[in-house]
This record gives structure tokens, C-alpha cells and sequence, in this order.
């Protein structure tokens, strides 16, 4: 009885091991997959709020700016940039864009249809389709250097001179976007960094007001 019991608990491990061994693994989502997840997470969310990291490269000068601070999107298409390390805003209340240059003392405003400051993270601020604006196409992460993500190429479906092209660094468990690469045709690189992102939280009231200090220089087209 006892080499009996022992045989059959010997057969049930390793039929147990054949059925783990044997098991599909699920397939990896592909580009359309992933903006599409993206897509329902954000479709879903109302405020997003975050610290953020900026790196801008100046290809030809060979130079790098680094600047940090907090951004905050609310639906629909309003968006408040409040940079900590030098002072800069940039904020819309859905129909005009201001961009305030503390240092110059200067601020350019424009309607936001004119505008392609926004356009590489309309789905944050509630406009437009990830797959509607953008071509997809799914990148190597591990090549990437993007341990737990997924990251897309994305290139516009409508040329603008703003940028040639992004990339898409997305969590692969929640499908927030970490890093946001914008890719111009100068060769300039332009990343954001998103740190303990938070979403639909309460917004400050007049978030998405903003008036320049006294004496600055406001250029509109």
C-alpha cells in the first residue's frame, strides 16, 4: 500500500509538472494592444497629477537642459506646468495656451488649435486618439533599457513641426505612460519623466488661470 500511495503521489507531481511545462504563455500585447489599453486608462481619468522631470537636448550646441516640477491635466484639454527650478509656466484653460519665460520676462500666447505644444500627450488631457494621431509600432524594452514596460514609436499621421516623432515608455501593469521622448527634426530631444503620478485627484481652484507678473512682455501671433 505504502509503494502504491508513493506511485501514485510520484504520478500526480509530475503530471502537475507536464501540465505547468505545458502551459501557453499569454502573448505579450502587441502596439494596437497596448495604445488601446493606454486609451481605456486615461478615457478614464479626469485629473492627472504628477512631478515631472525634464531633459532637453540641443543637438547642435551638444548641450542639455534639465529643469523639474509638477504638471497637472484636467479634462477636457487643460493642462498647468509649474516648472520649480526656474520659475516657467505653462498653462491652458482648454482654448488658449500661455508659456511664461521667467528669465526673459516674456509670455507667448496662442489658441490651443494652433498650438502643437500639447499634441504628443493629447490622451492625458481627454482629445483626441492615441491611434487615430499616431502610427504604432512596438519597440524592443529590454533594448530599450525599460525594465517592466512597453515602449511605442509613435509618429504623427498629420506632419508637424514640433516634433517627428515620440516615444512611449508605458507601464506594463497599470499602462501609465513613465516617460514621454519627443523626437525633432533638428535631431533635439525633448523627455519628460513621470514621477508618483496620481489620478483623478482634487484640482486647486484657478489651477488653470494664470496672469504674468507686472512688466512682462506678452507676444501673441
Amino acid at each position: 500500500m505504502v509503494m502504491k500511495r508513493r506511485s501514485f503521489l510520484g504520478a500526480l507531481i509530475l503530471g502537475c509538472a507536464l501540465l505547468v511545462r505545458t502551459a501557453p504563455a499569454a502573448a505579450a500585447p502587441d502596439a494596437s494592444e497596448i495604445a488601446e489599453r493606454m486609451q481605456q486608462f486615461y478615457d478614464k481619468t479626469r485629473t492627472f497629477k504628477s512631478d515631472f522631470r525634464q531633459r532637453y537636448l540641443i543637438k547642435h550646441r551638444n548641450k542639455t537642459k534639465d529643469n523639474r516640477g509638477q504638471v497637472i491635466f484636467q479634462k477636457p484639454g487643460k493642462m498647468s506646468w509649474r516648472y520649480t527650478n526656474n520659475g516657467n509656466r505653462v498653462v491652458s484653460d482648454g482654448k488658449i495656451i500661455k508659456v511664461y519665460e521667467e528669465e526673459n520676462r516674456q509670455m507667448y500666447e496662442q489658441p490651443m488649435d494652433k498650438s502643437q505644444y500639447p499634441a504628443a500627450l493629447v490622451f492625458l488631457m481627454g482629445a483626441g486618439s492615441l491611434k487615430q494621431t499616431f502610427n504604432l509600432q512596438k519597440l524592443d524594452s529590454e533594448k530599450m533599457k525599460c525594465t517592466g514596460c512597453y515602449v511605442l514609436l509613435a509618429e504623427p499621421k498629420n506632419p508637424t513641426p514640433a516634433y517627428q516623432k515620440v516615444l512611449l515608455y508605458v507601464d506594463a501593469k497599470t499602462y501609465q505612460v513613465r516617460r514621454v521622448l519627443l523626437l525633432d527634426a533638428q535631431g533635439n530631444k525633448n523627455r519628460f519623466d513621470f514621477e508618483s503620478p496620481a489620478v483623478n485627484v482634487k484640482v486647486p481652484p484657478n489651477e488653470f488661470v494664470y496672469v504674468p507678473p507686472p512688466g512682462t512682455q506678452v507676444i501673441r501671433p
